[in-house]
Formats: structure tokens, C-alpha cells, sequence
């Protein structure tokens, strides 16, 4: 075989040849970008702009009780609306009551999910508008029906009447990954058909006084106007509605939240057979399990839903369920932490019989329980104390700097206990999230339960703590937990 003899200066030339090449296809393979053109033409015609309106009504001037007119430049709540409502008639000012009436627009988006004309939409894109106006990619019009609306998930299902229509392809919003690329389409300021590329940025999102829908989070640009639009993904399916945005500005600032795909075809399918949606509920109140929970509870991880309250004649108060006992599973379902509990309930038909399994004093029971219905957000509230006439404080302070003293029968009747020591003063400084009034009820303590019925109960199982112990506390009209390290 003939050798090959390659100087250093050629073989320098080689690499800086080879290096060369690897480095133009690394930089080829950044800049490949998705085209995402071939897609849009064939989904885009399932997108629809939604137009709504309504006019306010002038007021009737024979009613008494609105013989002024609201100030049309002042919000209702202005402390100006309270001055004209008082001095309706200023000289020099005109007579706001004479006004005619004035229309009030929404916009907004949507997209068809059958050829007969039903669209999902968001809530609040169509709710309380007097006249809805659907237009087409192809710039047909038509004036939409509501079918129904769902306030707690945002969903709303309105139809049209017409030819021709190309209802989107249905996801599944449960494959979705982090990282994916997704797109959203939609009416950003009045643009329609305007579409915004990125990718999910996070599942199962939580937001305030929202724990029905688990949010699908998202860069992709969605601002006023995109509301009720679809949200797809690279196989052009739909697996969510864009509903909400993050924004101290009222403009796209990088979060955007979308409700996923099942939970909106789910409200659809009530809304279309019934008109409402049902919901189930438990009536009981939950909070999550720390990792001082956890320890205390007797539990090996921090895991499931802590119930700190039960609703009186509700499901969970008629089948035992009490509070401290921490919800693992639901039906089958395991229940990781606090805030997957109500959309697994609220997926759950009312009058469905369902075994939960909870964790009760060391122990694995389970519990049959015949869910109720979620008709409103109220919950049980203990009565106020009426806590005059206190009885003579069977002890100075403790340990922890609590002055304690057992709760008198009309305590007890009162805030429906059989037991407990009451906080009359603390020392200053810190009292680990005690407060005066706190009512202890009961005390865990690595998977033991102790009943605290005098403030000798209490210092004792203070004493004897191994790290910290978790108190069951009746603050006010509320049951809470508190965790207390030892000092």
C-alpha cells in the first residue's frame, strides 16, 4: 500500500478546510427555521373574527330612584358619578340624563369546530352583548346565536347558520410537551387573521381565584383581540383557547395563558345538551401539604390535599370526611397537591358516588362519597365568638409565649367545637403565625393526633415534640394549619 505524505502546513489547511465546513452546516442548522405557511393555509379558514354590541338603555326618568343620568366620562365607581348623581343640573352643564343611547363594542375571536356552524369562543368575548357578528376569512358575515356560556372556564359556544364551513382539526392538550412550538390566530387590535408563533413555555397553570382550568402557558404573542382565538399546534390541530395574558401595560409582555382543548370540548358538550355546565362538589375547604406537614401528618412525602374545613350538610360532611384528613386520590385519581383537587371534582358529574381515599391518623382509608353540585363559591363560616365574660386565663404564658385557657361551653356551641384552647395574648416577637384568638384545636405530631382540650394538653405535646408539630387552628371563620418549630 503507498503511504501518503502530507506536510504539517497541508495538514493545518485540511483541518481549518474541515472546521470550516462543520461550521457552516452548524450555522445552516441554526438559521432552519420552521416554515409555517403550508400550515396557516390549511387551518386558517376555521378562524373566525367575532364583532359584539350592545346599547345602553337611557334611563327611565318616571323611576324615581334613576332620575339622574350617569355621567358618560366617569367610571361607575368615580367619586365624580356620586357629585352628578347629587347635582344632576349645574348651570352651564349640559343634561347628561338627554343623551340618547350609545353602543358598547367587543371584539374579539373564535373558530368552528363543527360543518353546522357551532364556534368556541371565550365568555367574555360574547356574555352581555345584545348582537353577535361572526366574519369568515372569506369575508362572509353572519349573526351568531349564544348557546350557552360557562363563566368559571371562560368557554363559550355560539353557532351560525351557513355553507361552506371548514371546522379546525381537535388536539390533545394533554401530549403537549414543554418546548413544542405552537402558534396562535386571531383579531390582535382589530388585525384579523393575524398569526403569532412560539412554543409552551408551561403546563397546568395556576391564576388568581382560577383553580378550574390548569392554564397552558405560552411566548406566543397574544394581545386584546386574539381572546377566544385558537391556539394550534405543528399538525394544525387545535389544542387550546387563547384567553388571558400577563401584562402590567394591557400589551403582550411575553405570557400568555390559554385554556386547553378537553376542558373547553367538555363545556361545549354540556352547553349544547343542557345550556349550563355541572359541575361536581365536595364542600370542603383544602390547602397544600408541606414538607412539615408531610412529617407531622406521619406522611412519607408532601403529597396530596390537606382539608382544613367541611362544609356542614354538604358530600364530604355526610360521608365522614373531616378536617385533617389529607385527600390522596379521587376516584381513582391521585391527587399530587392541593390545586389538582377541584378540577378533578369539577370534571365530575354531581350525583356521582366516587371513592376517595385519604390519610386519617397514620392510616389508608377509604371513603365513598355522592358528589353534590357547584352552584356558587361560598363556603361554611363558623359564627363569630362572642367571647365576653372570658373565664378566669388558666395559665400565664408557655413555652412558645402563649397565654392559653380552655373554650367555655357557649365557645364551643358557637364556633360548633367540642374542644379547644383559646389564645388570649402572646409575648412580642415571633410566634410562628399564631395569633390572639386563634382557637387550637388539634395537634400532629409525626403521625400522631392529639386532641388539645386544656393548655396543660397543649404544653405537653410542645414539650415533647421531636422538631416541629402542625396545629389545627379556628381563626375567625376559618380552619387553618399551622406549622410550629420548636425553640
Amino acid at each position: 500500500m503507498k503511504k501518503l505524505n502530507i506536510g504539517s502546513k497541508n495538514l493545518f489547511c485540511i483541518s481549518v478546510f474541515i472546521f470550516s465546513l462543520s461550521f457552516l452546516s452548524t450555522t445552516n442548522a441554526q438559521v432552519n427555521l420552521p416554515d409555517f405557511s403550508q400550515l396557516i393555509e390549511n387551518v386558517g379558514n376555521g378562524v373566525v373574527n367575532i364583532r359584539a354590541s350592545k346599547s345602553i338603555k337611557k334611563n327611565n326618568l318616571e323611576n324615581k330612584d334613576k332620575s339622574y343620568r350617569d355621567h358618560p366620562f366617569f367610571d361607575e365607581d368615580s367619586p365624580f358619578q356620586e357629585f352628578f348623581k347629587r347635582f344632576p343640573e349645574i348651570p352651564g352643564m349640559p343634561d347628561f340624563r338627554n343623551i340618547p343611547d350609545r353602543p358598547i363594542d367587543g371584539a374579539g375571536s373564535g373558530f368552528i369546530i363543527s360543518e353546522d356552524g357551532y364556534i368556541l369562543t371565550n365568555a367574555h368575548v360574547v356574555k352581555g352583548f345584545d348582537l353577535i357578528k361572526v366574519r369568515l376569512k372569506d369575508k362572509r358575515e353572519f349573526e351568531a346565536k349564544i348557546i350557552g356560556t360557562d363563566r368559571r372556564s371562560d368557554v363559550a359556544l355560539i353557532k351560525i347558520e351557513g355553507e361552506r364551513l371548514n371546522p379546525m382539526k381537535i388536539g390533545n392538550s394533554e401530549e403537549l410537551k414543554v418546548g413544542q412550538w405552537v402558534l396562535a390566530i386571531g383579531s390582535p387590535f382589530g388585525f384579523e387573521n393575524t398569526v403569532t408563533a412560539g412554543i409552551i413555555s408551561a403546563k397546568g397553570r395556576d391564576l388568581p381565584r382560577e383553580n378550574i382550568v390548569p392554564f397552558i402557558q405560552t411566548d406566543a404573542a397574544v394581545n386584546p383581540g386574539n381572546s377566544g382565538g385558537p391556539l394550534i399546534n405543528t399538525d394544525g390541530e387545535v389544542i387550546g383557547i387563547n384567553s388571558q395574558i400577563f401584562s402590567r401595560s394591557g400589551a403582550f409582555a411575553g405570557i400568555a395563558f390559554a385554556i386547553p382543548i378537553e376542558i373547553a370540548m367538555n363545556v361545549q358538550e354540556q352547553l349544547r345538551e343542557h345550556g349550563r355546565v355541572s359541575r361536581g362538589r365536595i364542600g370542603i375547604l383544602i390547602r397544600d401539604v408541606t414538607k412539615e406537614f408531610a412529617e407531622n401528618f406521619g406522611l412519607k412525602e408532601a403529597t396530596g390535599a390537606l382539608v382544613s374545613d367541611v362544609v356542614k350538610d354538604e358530600a364530604g360532611y355526610r360521608a365522614g370526611i373531616k378536617s385533617g384528613d389529607i385527600i390522596l386520590e379521587f376516584d381513582g385519581k391521585k391527587v399530587k397537591s392541593s390545586r389538582d383537587l377541584p378540577r378533578i371534582v369539577g370534571a365530575t358529574n354531581p350525583g356521582k358516588t366516587v371513592n376517595i381515599k385519604i390519610w386519617r391518623s397514620g392510616k389508608k382509608i377509604n371513603i365513598p362519597v355522592k358528589l353534590g353540585e357547584w352552584e356558587d363559591d361560598q363556603v361554611a363560616s363558623l359564627e363569630e365568638d362572642n367571647r365576653d365574660n372570658k373565664p378566669k386565663v388558666e395559665n400565664k404564658y408557655n413555652e412558645l409565649g402563649l397565654s392559653l385557657r380552655s373554650i367555655n361551653k357557649k365557645e364551643m356551641k358557637a364556633a360548633v367545637l367540642e374542644h379547644g384552647v383559646i389564645i388570649e395574648d402572646l409575648k412580642p416577637g415571633n410566634n410562628q403565625g399564631l395569633r390572639r384568638n386563634d382557637i387550637i384545636v388539634t395537634a400532629y405530631d409525626q403521625g400522631k393526633k392529639t386532641e388539645i382540650k386544656t393548655p396543660k394538653t397543649f404544653n405537653n405535646v410542645y414539650k415533647n415534640a421531636s422538631k416541629s408539630i402542625t396545629l389545627m387552628v379556628i381563626r375567625g371563620e376559618q380552619t387553618i394549619f399551622v406549622n410550629i418549630k420548636k425553640k
